[in-house]
C-alpha cells in the first residue's frame, strides 16, 4: 500500500513539473518598452503616446482595437506592427532591430525570424541550387506581419485601426493573445 502511495505521489509531482515546463517562463518587459492605455481620437486614430517618450525608449506597446501593437522608433522613423510574431507568437517588443540589405528588420527573440519594419515581409536566407557556386541571398516570404499606419501630430504618436478585411499570418496570434495582453502572454 505504501508503494502505491509513493508511486501516486511521484506521478503527481511529475505531472506538476510537466505543467510548469509546458507553461514556460513569462516574458520580461524591457525598460525600453511600455504598455500604454490608449485613447480613440475623433478621426479614428488611436493615441499611443508622446513622440519624445517613444523616441527616448525606442519602442512602446499598446492595445489597438483589442490587439497588442508595438511601435518602434528606428533611424528617424516610426513603425507599428502586431506585437506577436507571425511564426509562433514570439514577443517582437523584445526583439533586436537589424539592417538586412538596407531594410530595418525586427528579429523575433524566440526563433530569429526576420520581419521588415516597413512592410511586414518575412525574410529568409536561401540559395539557388542551380547556380554553380550557390551563395545565400535574402529573399521574401511575402507579407506575413500586419503593419499599422503611424501618424505624428502635435507631439503625439497615433496608430490607425487595422483593416481586418485583409488577412495576415500574424492575425492568428494577435487574436490568440488579445484577452491576456502582452504582459501576461506565455511561450
Amino acid at each position: 500500500m505504501l508503494d502505491l502511495i509513493i508511486l501516486s505521489l511521484h506521478f503527481f509531482i511529475c505531472f506538476l513539473i510537466s505543467v510548469a515546463i509546458w507553461r514556460g517562463p513569462k516574458d520580461v518587459d524591457l525598460p525600453s518598452s511600455s504598455t500604454g492605455t490608449v485613447e480613440m481620437e475623433p478621426d479614428g486614430l488611436i493615441l499611443i503616446g508622446k513622440e519624445d517618450d517613444i523616441k527616448r525608449s525606442g519602442r512602446a506597446t499598446a492595445k489597438v482595437n483589442d490587439r497588442e501593437v508595438v511601435v518602434f522608433y528606428h533611424e528617424g522613423k516610426f513603425h507599428a506592427m502586431d506585437s506577436r510574431c507571425y511564426h509562433e507568437g514570439g514577443p517582437l517588443r523584445l526583439g533586436e532591430i537589424e539592417d538586412i540589405n538596407g531594410q530595418a528588420c525586427i528579429v523575433c527573440p524566440w526563433h530569429k525570424y526576420k520581419i521588415t519594419l516597413e512592410t511586414g515581409e518575412g525574410l529568409y536566407e536561401g540559395i539557388n541550387p542551380l547556380e554553380p557556386s550557390p551563395t545565400p541571398q535574402w529573399q521574401s516570404k511575402g507579407v506575413k506581419q500586419r503593419i499599422h499606419k503611424v501618424t505624428i501630430d502635435n507631439g503625439n504618436v497615433y496608430v490607425s485601426p487595422p483593416d481586418l478585411s485583409v488577412s495576415f499570418d500574424s492575425d492568428y496570434f494577435a487574436d490568440k493573445y488579445k484577452n491576456n495582453g502582452d504582459l501576461a502572454m506565455e511561450k
